[in-house]
């Protein structure tokens, strides 16, 4: 166990110490001031041990805004994203009642970049360490994009965050080679003119835990309610009160998007489940994130059932498996398996609000409208899947008009002769084929010009190039036996190969 960083001064003395070293940066210069807050104990200390800081100085000395700033994935564990986004409204009324000059933020990712516009819409495959494209999308831009207008208003900014070297080695590294020359603040690898400053990095768990049960909230939320929160989450349902530093602390607990598939368990949430009957609720968002999860092989084999041979583009790659046999590097989701996950989301969503009952305050929303209409223009628009399926859907599942936008529409392609045309051809991807040639023809011809459709004809004709994935095996195999056959040989550095 580290030891704590209130041994040697005490726990009073080393925060009336801290609030000070926070009140001199603060003093030091113009830059305005950035939080990263996330609701849980890390940053709740730093936005803590900061109001306590500001609060303490004479009103004239408070001259520059602390921003504090949450970003909603918009698939956080619900229970967690409503905690936050209540502290940030105390947050912000608090501060208005005192005059301080803490400007509560709740930022959002555009509508492009939401978790299920590009999983559903695009058909990404559920994230995993090969193909992380959640963790950009959802949480760096959305901060990184008001952190640079916060920079362009003011010229620079400091960006205060909970992060401990106690939370893991990689972490201690990173803020080893970020804090050379003993300096408090760092420039931010990714952000010009903005400098990172750590006031716990030094902190254990242990620490932190004894600061927010020692010390009360300072905008009127309940740190032993965040206590509570940390202990449901914790599989034994354990997390005994630290009263000292050596009253061992529940904080290894971690929250996160409930989608997440980059673990293999949402622990957190499974413990909340098993421990507290009342939100035995969030059980059919485990189910959905199960259902996405691949990490067994049984789980393995049922993804890569769901998913296209061929990439987004239509290129199909290839790899060598460990039994040597050649095989297609799977693509984005199918049709089927985009519809059968709305589907679920849906159904889910009025699972959960009938819980609640429809007076309920508690409405949760899995997937919004807006979404849902981002997701329709990416099948309609870009993957040409007219069928527009997505209103009678909703309305079945739902119960509910569906009020939605209305798409430009192609008579000659409504649904019964695009039912036709799925009967007569003599596979799925070759009717996707023939009506995304209908579709771009008929495009075309409302604009009334003809330019560009044989670049448009040609990217169409690229992307099916094999109609289903035994072809495109086929044609590896052989393009695999031509090259073997070749006779490879080195002539000089300068020339290359000889063939």
């Amino acid at each position: 166990m580290p030891e704590s960083v209130f041994k040697k001064e005490g726990l009073k003395l080393s925060i009336e110490n801290k609030i000070k070293e926070i009140q001199k940066d603060y003093l030091s210069d113009k830059k305005p001031w950035v939080i990263g807050y996330s609701g849980g104990k890390d940053s709740t200390v730093i936005v803590q041990l900061t109001w306590m800081a500001v609060e303490a100085l004479p009103k004239s000395k408070r001259h520059k805004p602390v921003y504090v700033i949450t970003t909603d994935t918009l698939v956080e564990n619900p229970i967690v994203a409503n905690w936050v986004e209540s502290s940030l409204d105390t947050m912000k009324e608090s501060a208005k009642s005192l005059d301080l000059p803490f400007k509560p933020n709740l930022i959002k990712p555009e509508l492009k970049d939401r978790f299920w516009v590009n999983l559903i819409g695009k058909g990404y495959p559920a994230p995993r360490r090969g193909f992380r494209w959640c963790t950009d999308r959802l949480k760096i831009r959305p901060s990184n994009s008001f952190i640079r207008r916060v920079v362009s208003k003011y010229g620079d900014a400091v960006l205060l965050l909970g992060i401990r070297s106690a939370e893991s080695s990689a972490r201690a590294q990173s803020i080893r080679r970020h804090n050379k020359g003993g300096s408090y603040f760092s420039a931010h690898n990714d952000l010009p003119n903005c400098y990172v400053y750590s006031p716990i990095k030094d902190w254990s768990n242990d620490d932190v835990w004894l600061f927010l049960l020692q010390y009360k909230n300072p905008w009127g939320y309940s740190n032993k309610s965040l206590l509570n929160l940390y202990q449901g989450a914790t599989e034994d349902n354990e997390c005994p009160v630290v009263l000292d530093t050596s009253t061992p602390s529940c904080g290894s607990s971690r929250f996160g998007c409930w989608v997440c598939t980059l673990v293999q368990k949402d622990k957190s949430m499974e413990a909340m489940v098993q421990n507290d009957q009342d939100k035995e609720w969030m059980s059919p968002l485990l189910e959905i994130r199960d259902e996405l999860d691949f990490h067994s092989p049984e789980a393995q084999k049922i993804e890569r059932a769901s998913r296209e041979f061929s990439r987004l583009s239509g290129e199909v790659s290839f790899y060598e498996t460990k039994e040597g046999n050649i095989d297609t590097v799977p693509g984005p989701y199918t049709k089927e398996k985009r519809l059968k996950i709305l589907s679920k989301i849906l159904k889910t969503e009025n699972e959960i609000n009938n819980h609640f009952g429809q007076k309920s305050k508690n409405e949760i929303n899995l997937i919004s409208i807006d979404e849902l209409e981002e997701i329709r223009r990416i099948w309609i628009e870009e993957k040409n899947e007219v069928e527009d399926e997505i209103p009678a859907l909703y309305e079945k599942i739902k119960g509910i008009e569906y009020k939605g936008k209305s798409f430009q529409n192609l008579a000659i392609l409504n649904g019964q002769n695009l039912e036709i045309l799925e009967n007569i051809c003599g596979s799925r991807k070759e009717y996707e084929f023939v009506r995304n040639l209908l579709v771009k023809e008929m495009k075309l011809k409302s604009k009334g010009v003809r330019r560009g459709f044989i670049n448009e004809l040609e990217k169409e004709l690229n992307k099916y190039l094999y109609l289903d994935k035994e072809e495109a095996l086929e044609a590896a195999r052989e393009r695999q036996e031509l090259i073997q056959s070749i006779d490879i040989s080195p002539v000089n550095d300068y020339e290359g190969v000889k063939i």
